[in-house]
């Protein structure tokens, strides 16, 4: 038996008016994800536990299956290994954003969803001006980026910027927890206001202005913590191999702890645009030479972030028709069974634009398996799953049937 995990990041959400009391799932036109919760079984999963805010790493280290309160040390040392960056010992690592500032409110989280190649440039410029012996800057993918910090304390308390859009910046910068991280809070919070005066005026957002864009003229660094202390999933499950693929470091940076090669699709943006086609024929041939395959789709969550409705409906539907359906109808002509299994890592509803802790809803299938009785994919036909609401590492070993 083979494995491979599809995870619609954010797909989750609630009954939204103008869907007529729908939720996203409910709305999208998905025929084979519902095709697949008809013929396989269904239930809820709660992937974040009871003292962690619903982040991405907290919620996806919860479906393969770890134990957070034991692994967990923030997003930034995930997002770092996937970028090839060392932790050493003596190293804080956070995630480090790039995010348009406007006036006194965080306008966004992701400057406009910036391009790679501007982000890039103005890294480098934030690590020539604002680097050295104190902080460095890694330059990641599009808004998302790894600070170090030497000597850095983590008990600190980091507003994640995707959970403040549109609110005033100031009351929501680094505070401490203790009195030893008193001055971490101080220098993370000076580097935060000496990063806005020095890209205010360089020439990537003046010419982003110029466009009518928003503008990358502040960091903001979050979710600190230390090299985390991982076993990979061959010496958890029954497997032998596996592959992750996503555009997202902080899911390349999972995988890279949990011991799964990591697979770069070209065209893979982690937004509604992202290269669909390639991700589906990765997994595909991945999963010829692999036993387990993690394949991560953003574009939900991103949508949800900005509450856009529409676009959210279509990031599910591409899910459903250009993931989910190739890869559905070339496996199961496979000699060697597959075991398909489909969910998000947690909700982003797009009447809020951040994440919440509700469980997620979730399919398994194979050829063998005996159906629940469930008709459709979505937050409210899973409830009735055979599987019933699951916790911590269940979903693992429910997948491998241990």
């Amino acid at each position: 038996m083979k494995y491979i995990i599809i995870l619609g990041d954010g797909m989750a959400d609630e009954p939204i008016g103008s869907l007529g009391n729908k939720t996203v799932i409910q709305a999208a036109h998905t025929p084979y994800m519902d095709m697949l919760a008809n013929k396989g079984r269904n239930g809820l999963l709660d992937t974040i536990p009871k003292g962690f805010s619903p982040g991405s790493e907290i919620a996806n280290l919860s479906v393969l299956g770890y134990d957070v309160p034991a692994v967990y040390e923030g997003r930034g040392v995930l997002e770092a290994a996937s970028m090839g960056v060392d932790i050493y010992e003596s190293e804080m690592a956070m995630r480090c954003n790039l995010v348009s500032i406007d006036g006194e409110m965080l306008k966004n989280h992701s400057a406009g969803h910036i391009s790679t190649e501007e982000a890039s440039e103005l890294i480098h410029f934030l690590d020539d001006n604002l680097g050295g012996e104190l902080f460095s800057f890694h330059s990641g993918v599009s808004y998302r980026h790894v600070l170090k910090m030497r000597g850095g304390n983590k008990f600190i308390k980091c507003t994640p910027p995707h959970d403040i859009p549109e609110k005033p910046f100031k009351p929501n910068l680094i505070r401490s927890e203790t009195p030893e991280s008193n001055y971490t809070a101080e220098a993370l919070n000076d580097l935060i206001l000496k990063s806005q005066e020095i890209l205010r005026d360089h020439p990537i957002n003046l010419k982003r202005i110029a466009e009518g864009k928003d503008p990358a003229n502040s960091i903001w660094p979050w979710s600190p913590g230390f090299r985390p202390n991982m076993k990979p999933l061959f010496e958890m499950y029954p497997i032998k191999s596996g592959s992750v693929i996503s555009a997202v470091d902080l899911i390349r940076g999972i995988g890279v702890y949990a011991g799964l090669e990591v697979i770069i699709v070209e065209g893979a943006t982690g937004l509604y645009d992202t290269n669909y086609e390639g991700k589906a024929e990765a997994a595909l041939e991945a999963l010829k030479e692999k036993d387990f395959v993690y394949l991560h789709i953003e574009a939900s969550d991103e949508a949800g972030h900005e509450g856009d409705v529409p676009l959210k409906v279509k990031t599910v539907e591409y899910l459903d028709n250009r993931i989910v359906k190739p890869i559905y109808e070339v496996i199961v002509n496979w000699d060697e069974p597959v075991t398909i299994a489909i969910l998000p890592d947690h909700p982003t509803p797009c009447a809020i634009r951040t994440h919440t802790r509700n469980p997620i809803p979730f399919l398994i299938w194979h050829k063998d398996i005996e159906p629940d009785g469930v008709q459709t994919y979505d937050e409210f036909a899973a409830k009735n799953g055979g599987y019933g609401l699951l916790h911590s590492n269940q979903f693992m070993n429910t997948l491998f049937n241990i």
